[in-house]
C-alpha cells in the first residue's frame, strides 16, 4: 500500500509468487490493483484513490493502520471510501468501496476493478503461460500459471462479490493497444467489458458492475482478491466471504493487533517515544520483516539467516510463539558442517552458501535471548535436521543451489554448538577470519582470500561464546564450555594488543594484514560497530570502551543533521578494494550515511555505559517521528515519519534524506533500545526486572505489562534525577528484595514502584 493506493499482492513468497506486479518506483508509482468510477451519463472516469486518475483540486486522504488501510475522497458530487484489509487467517484481501451521492440527482454509474496477474517472480516471464476464466460455480474470474514451478496450478482470483456483470481477461482490450491506467480505452468507450478470457491473452482481470444511487443514497461494493491451492478451496473461500460482515472482519483483525501491540505499553516523558514503541515500530517488524519480507523500496521474499534471526528478538515478549517458531525454522538452514545458507526462499528452501562468517553465529544469540526472556528450555531438545550439499570449492565465494534436508538430525543446542565450533578459526592477529564480510556485507573483499580479520566479530563472537557456554554447561557439556571459555579469554586478549588504534577500535584487517578502521587511513578512519559492541559484549576495557564511544560521538555523531554515521570518511579513491560497500556513492547506506541498524548500536552502547542523556539524545535524533516537526524537514526526510527508515543520506546535495523504509532490521533493534536498554523493561521467564538508563531530566515514566492474564502496571520515579540506579522497588506495596528479580503471576492487577536514585 501507498498514499496513493492498492500497492501489490503476493502469496507464500512475495518475490516468488507476486499475484500483482510489485514496483518500487517512487515517481509514478504504479499498480496492478485499480479501482474506477465511472458516471455512465457523463462519461467521467475517476478513482478512489490517487492513482491512477487524480482529481484536482478535490483532496485525498489516505489512512494507514495496523492491518488495515483506508481512503477518502470526494468528486463528481459522490463521496468515497475505500476500505483495505485482510482477514486474520485467510488468504484473501478485501476491498469494500463505500459510495454516496451527494450530487442532489440520481446517478447510474459503473465501477470497474482491475488486477494486473503476475503469478510468478516476472510478469515478462509468467505472462504467455497464465489462464484466466470464469468459474462456473461462482462466477468470479480464476488465473493461474501452467508453467512448471513450485507454484504451478494454484489458483488466483478476483471477484466482485459475485456481482459483476461483464467482465474480461484481456489487457490490451481494457487499456488499449496505446492506452494507460489514466485513460483506459475500455472505459472510455463506455458500454460493458467483452467478457474475453482464457489462454494467449495479454492477461489482466477486470470486472465491472453498474450502480443507481438516489440522491443522498449510499452503495457499498466489495471486492475480493486471493489465491488458493485449487478451485476447490477458492470457491470455499468466496462462499465463506460473500456476505460476511466486513466490518466484524475489520474488528477481529484491528482486535488481534491491539491484543499483540498491547502487551506492552510505555508512557514517557516523550511523546514521539510512546507513539513509536507502541504501535508503528513492532508492527512495522513483524509485517515487514518477519511476514512479508517486502516493502516498496525492497523485495526479497527470502529469509535472511541472520536477518530475521534479529527481527524476532523484538518479539520474544509479545509473540514468543513466533519468535520460537523462527528460531528453529533458521535452525533447519544449517548445513551437516555446521555453515548455514545466508538466504533461501520458502517453500522450495533454494538459496545460497557462502563464506560470511557471522551468519551462523546468530543462531545461538537468538537461542541465547529467548531463553532469558521465556525460560523455555524445552526448545534446546527440540530435533531438526540439517541441510546438505556440495560444499565451496577452493577460491569459490558463493553458490545458489537447492540443498538436500539431510537424513542427519540433531537437537536445536547442537545446531548452536556446531556453529560455535565451527567459528573458531582465526587469523595471524588471532582475530576470528572475516570472510566475504561479518554483518557488513559490503566489505565482501577485505577478507576473501580466506586471511583477513574481523575486531567487530571478536566482540560478537566474545558475547556469544561466554553466554552459550552457560548453556552448554549446564546440560554437562563441560568439555566445551571449557573450550570456549578459553577462547573467549584468547579473544579478548588479542582485540585488546591488535585491536586498539590509541583512541579507538580497528575494524578489520585485510588478506595482507593492513588494518582498516584506522588513524592513518584516509577513508574508513572510524567504524562505529567495533566500538559499540565492545561495550555491549562487556569485554572492551572499560576505559578504552569509554574513549571508543567518545570517539563515535567525536566523529559519527552529527547533531546538525541529525545523523549517526556508521563510518567516516566514507570510501571513494581508496587503493585497497573493500568490497562492493565502495560501489555505493559516498554518504549513502553503509558508505559512510546513517545505516540505521549500526546506528542503534550506538545507544545500546551509551546505555550500557550508564550515559542516559546521551542514549536518550541518539534515541531522539533515530526516531522518524522527529523527522517531521516542520514543513522543511518533512521536504528533506521524504519519507514516512512512523516507520524506520533502513538508511539516511549523509552526504551533500541530499543530507537528511530518509533512504528505504519498512523493510529494515533496524526496526527491532530500535525497539528493543527503548525498551529494554533505555527504559529498562526485561521479563526474564515468571520475573521481571527494571533496570532503567534514562535522561536525567525525565521525572520517571510508566509502563503497563500484560502477562497472561495478568496486568502490571510499573511506575518508575526519578525525583534525584539520575540516569540510572534502582534503590527501591515494591510489588504491591511491598518493598522487594531482589530487585532484578520481581515474581510475576499469571492474574489479577499488579502495581510495580520503582525509585532512582
Amino acid at each position: 500500500m501507498s498514499e496513493s493506493g492498492s500497492g501489490f499482492t503476493w502469496s507464500l513468497n512475495s518475490h516468488e509468487n507476486q499475484l500483482t506486479p510489485w514496483s518500487n518506483d517512487p515517481v509514478s508509482d504504479p499498480s496492478g490493483e485499480l479501482l474506477y468510477i465511472r458516471d455512465d451519463d457523463s462519461g467521467e472516469v475517476w478513482s478512489p484513490t490517487a492513482l491512477p486518475i487524480r482529481d484536482e483540486p478535490a483532496p485525498y486522504v489516505a489512512c494507514h493502520g495496523q492491518g488495515y488501510s483506508r481512503f477518502h475522497h470526494g468528486s463528481h458530487g459522490v463521496l468515497v471510501e475505500l476500505l483495505q484489509f485482510v482477514p486474520s487467517e485467510d488468504p484473501i484481501k478485501i476491498s469494500r468501496l463505500t459510495l454516496q451521492n451527494m450530487s442532489g440527482r440520481s446517478r447510474r454509474l459503473s465501477v470497474t476493478a482491475y488486477v494486473e496477474w503476475v503469478l510468478g517472480s516476472s510478469r515478462g516471464e509468467s505472462a504467455p503461460y497464465i489462464i484466466t476464466e470464469i468459474d462456473p460455480e461462482t462466477g468470479a474470474l480464476f488465473a493461474r500459471n501452467i508453467l512448471d514451478g513450485e507454484f504451478a496450478g494454484r489458483i488466483a482470483f478476483t471477484d466482485l462479490a459475485g456481482a459483476h456483470t461483464s467482465w474480461t481477461g484481456d489487457r490490451t482490450e481494457f487499456l488499449g493497444r496505446h492506452g494507460t491506467f489514466g485513460r483506459p480505452v475500455a472505459l472510455q468507450a463506455g458500454g460493458e467489458l467483452s467478457r474475453k478470457v482464457g489462454a494467449g491473452l495479454d492477461p489482466c482481470g477486470a470486472l465491472q458492475r453498474s450502480v443507481e444511487l438516489a440522491a443522498g443514497e449510499r452503495a457499498e461494493i466489495v471486492w475480493f482478491l486471493g489465491q488458493t491451492a485449487d478451485r476447490a478451496q477458492a470457491r470455499l473461500l468466496l462462499h465463506r466471504y460473500r456476505g460476511a460482515d466486513v466490518d466484524a472482519l475489520l474488528r477481529e483483525v484491528t482486535s488481534r493487533w491491539d491484543d499483540l501491540l498491547g502487551v506492552v505499553q510505555v508512557h514517557t516523558p516523550e511523546r514521539a517515544m510512546d507513539i513509536f514503541l507502541n504501535r508503528w515500530v513492532l508492527y512495522q517488524t513483524l509485517v515487514c520483516r518477519v511476514w512479508a519480507r517486502a516493502a516498496f523500496y525492497q523485495l526479497s521474499g527470502a529469509y535472511g539467516f541472520r536477518d530475521q534471526l534479529q527481527d524476532v528478538m523484538a518479539l520474544s515478549v509479545a509473540a514468543p510463539d513466533v519468535t520460537r517458531e523462527h528460531v528453529l525454522r533458521a535452525a533447519s538452514r544449517q548445513f551437516v558442517e555446521g555453515d548455514v545458507q545466508h538466504w533461501w526462499h520458502p517453500p522450495s528452501g533454494r538459496g545460497v552458501r557462502t563464506r560470511i562468517s557471522d551468519d551462523l553465529l546468530w543462531l545461538p544469540y537468538a537461542v541465547i535471548q529467548f531463553l532469558e526472556v521465556t525460560g523455555d528450555v524445552t526448545v534446546l531438545d527440540e530435533l531438526v535436521p540439517f541441510l546438505e550439499g556440495p560444499a565451496l570449492a577452493e577460491g569459490q565465494q558463493e553458490s545458489y543451489f537447492e540443498p538436500r534436508v539431510s537424513q542427519t538430525s540433531a537437537t536445536l543446542f547442537e545446531h548452536c554448538a556446531r556453529a560455535l565450533d565451527r567459528s573458531l578459526a582465526v587469523g595471524s592477529h588471532g582475530l576470528p577470519l572475516m570472510g566475504t564480510g561479518d554483518w557488513n556485507d559490503g566489505m565482501n573483499r577485505v577478507g576473501q582470500q580466506g586471511r583477513g580479520e574481523s575486531v567487530w566479530l571478536g566482540w560478537f563472537l566474545h558475547t556469544v561464546l561466554w553466554e552459550f557456554a552457560k548453556v552448554a554447561a549446564q546440560r554437562g557439556e563441560r568439555a566445551r564450555a571449557e573450550t570456549w571459555r578459553l577462547h573467549v579469554s584468547a579473544l579478548k586478549a588479542a582485540i585488546e594488543r591488535d585491536g586498539w588504534d590509541g583512541e579507538w577500535y580497528r575494524r578489520a584487517y585485510f588478506d595482507d594484514g593492513t588494518p582498516l578502521g584506522s588513524v592513518a587511513d584516509s577513508e574508513c578512519r572510524i567504524d562505529s560497530i567495533a566500538q559499540s559492541w565492545g561495550v555491549i559484549s562487556g569485554a572492551a576495557d572499560p576505559d578504552r570502551g569509554a574513549r571508543a564511544m567518545a570517539a563515535v560521538e567525536r566523529h559519527l555523531v552529527n547533531r546538525r543533521d541529525g545523523l549517526i554515521r556508521l563510518l567516516t570518511p566514507p570510501f571513494d579513491q581508496m587503493s585497497k578494494d573493500p568490497g562492493y560497500i565502495k560501489g555505493y556513492v559516498p554518504g549513502v547506506r553503509e558508505n559512510g550515511g546513517q545505516y540505521t541498524h549500526a546506528a542503534v548500536w550506538t545507544v545500546l552502547a551509551f546505555a550500557a555505559l550508564g550515559e542516559g542523556d546521551k542514549a536518550g539524545e541518539l534515541f531522539r535524533l533515530l526516531n522518524p517521528v522527529h523527522r517531521v516537526s516542520s514543513r522543511a524537514s518533512v521536504q528533506r526526510y521524504k519519507v514516512e515519519p512512523y516507520v524506520v527508515a533502513g538508511d539516511v543520506y549523509g552526504e551533500p546535495p541530499h543530507v537528511g534524506r530518509g533512504g528505504w523504509t519498512w523493510y529494515s532490521g533496524a526496526a527491532g533493534w530500535l525497539y528493543r533500545a527503548g525498551i529494554e536498554w533505555m527504559l529498562g523493561f526485561r521479563l526474564r521467564g515468571a520475573t521481571l526486572s527494571v533496570d532503567p538508563c534514562v535522561p536525567r531530566h525525565w521525572p520517571g515514566y510508566s509502563i503497563r505489562f500484560r502477562y497472561h492474564s495478568a496486568v502490571y502496571e510499573i511506575a518508575v520515579e526519578n525525583p534525584n534525577h539520575v540516569s540510572r540506579g534502582v534503590t527501591l522497588a515494591e510489588l504491591d506495596g511491598k518493598q522487594i528484595v531482589s530487585r532484578d528479580n520481581i515474581p510475576l503471576v499469571v492474574s489479577g492487577n499488579h502495581h510495580v514502584r520503582v525509585v532512582l536514585g
